[in-house]
């Protein structure tokens, strides 16, 4: 394994883990009328972890681009 594999395997595992701390109090009730947190802004802990979340993703993004455009070259 090349470390663009491990780096990916380390930062896939970083999104689910933050997308998984996100998903606190949601599930299947919200989709069939439950709770509905859609216009609640997001404070304090919540949008650093969102936005943490959403650098994880670009960063894999990035790996996987990276990764596939040198599998093509080699």
């Amino acid at each position: 394994m090349d470390l663009l594999q491990v780096a990916q395997i380390v930062v896939s595992v970083a999104v689910a883990a933050s997308i998984l701390l996100q998903a606190r109090g949601t599930g299947l009730s919200g989709t069939f009328g439950g709770e509905s947190t859609a216009y609640r802004s997001r404070r304090g802990l919540e949008r650093t972890l969102f936005r943490l979340t959403v650098v994880f993703i670009a960063f894999y993004v990035v790996i996987s681009l990276v990764s596939a455009r040198g599998a093509n070259a080699g």
